[in-house]
């Protein structure tokens, strides 16, 4: 539910000369952070605390952070050439 909004998204905001290569990198080492390290954290968090919900918060709160931080910084795309400098 998560990699496809924001690649498309990704793909709108920035202009077709630097799509491929500067957003390639940030973008998996990005998500390779925070969901890779999705299970080992709530697998920790679960056993050091010995409630097997205690794992919820971690997804909610990345997504509720991500959330914010999209609401406030990122702009409005609709109705923009994807193939020029914005």
């Amino acid at each position: 539910m998560v990699y496809g909004p924001i690649a498309a998204w990704l793909v709108e905001l920035f202009p077709t000369r630097i799509r491929y290569s500067g957003l390639s990198l940030p973008y998996h080492i990005g998500n390779g952070w925070f969901g890779g390290f999705l299970p080992a954290t709530v697998f920790a968090d679960c056993c050091r605390n010995r409630q097997h919900l205690l794992g919820l918060w971690y997804p909610i709160c990345i997504a509720a952070m991500s959330f914010v931080v999209a609401l406030i910084f990122l702009p409005e795309t609709k109705d923009r050439d994807i193939t020029k400098i914005s």
